[in-house]
């Protein structure tokens, strides 16, 4: 049971929590091959094989071992990589993937999102707590968190519990004090309770819980977690 009086913070991912990730990454995809295909129409051709593609990422993990937490590195690479084997300019990567970067953050928050931080923010110091490369400030939620803590910033991702510490020091607040809301059941819900914050699961698409540990609360959307504060 979700302990509220305990609660001094929140933490909140954002990518499938507070919007749909796959529907802005196929979007932001196209609008980069459509770049590509003006600028680079060699890469974009093997761009558009999804076996190359394919195989380009798996490169890039196996041999950029060190860019594990950072997406947008992976991504400029991968580009980088596909311009270079196409015999395309490997310096209009920066460029490609600014593009990209761009679209990206044009993300469609799903309809409780955002009345559920205004709600929330009234209420407790917010802070993101993302394995993604969304921008705060690009997608228009800077106002409301005091902090943002990254993956590719700090170093490790979820469900590491260094991670979750370190969004509970960025509030200057104990683990133990923060009540951690995402969607994902092992990166966020189970990553949060191994790091000794309260867990609220976002399951909007009805998915089994696969753990022994369960979650202080499970949710099917954020205007119900809202309501336990009321």
């Amino acid at each position: 049971m979700l302990d509220i009086a305990r609660i001094k913070a929140i933490s909140l991912d954002l990518d499938d929590t507070l919007w749909p990730i796959w529907p802005t990454i196929e979007s932001a995809e196209k609008v980069l091959h459509d770049w590509m295909g003006r600028h680079a129409p060699m890469a974009a051709a093997l761009f558009s094989n999804p076996s190359a593609l394919r195989e380009i990422r798996n490169h890039m993990a196996m041999s950029r071992p060190d860019l594990k937490y950072d997406l947008s590195a992976v991504r400029r690479e991968s580009i980088r990589l596909a311009l270079y084997r196409a015999g395309e300019n490997p310096l209009l990567a920066e460029q490609a993937f600014d593009v990209f970067f761009a679209e990206r953050q044009r993300v469609t928050f799903f309809d409780d999102a955002m009345p559920a931080i205004r709600f929330l923010a009234q209420r407790f110091p917010l802070v993101s707590l993302s394995n993604g490369n969304a921008d705060l400030g690009r997608v228009g939620l800077q106002p409301f968190f005091r902090a943002a803590i990254s993956a590719r910033e700090f170093g490790v991702g979820k469900p590491d519990p260094r991670i979750f510490h370190a969004a509970a020091g960025a509030l200057e607040v104990a683990p133990e004090e923060v009540l951690h809301i995402g969607d994902d059941a092992t990166l966020d819900a189970l990553g949060a309770l191994n790091a000794g914050m309260q867990a609220a699961w976002v399951n909007r698409s009805d998915h089994l819980w696969p753990h022994e540990l369960e979650p202080h609360v499970t949710l099917t959307n954020l205007t119900e977690l809202c309501e336990l504060f009321e």
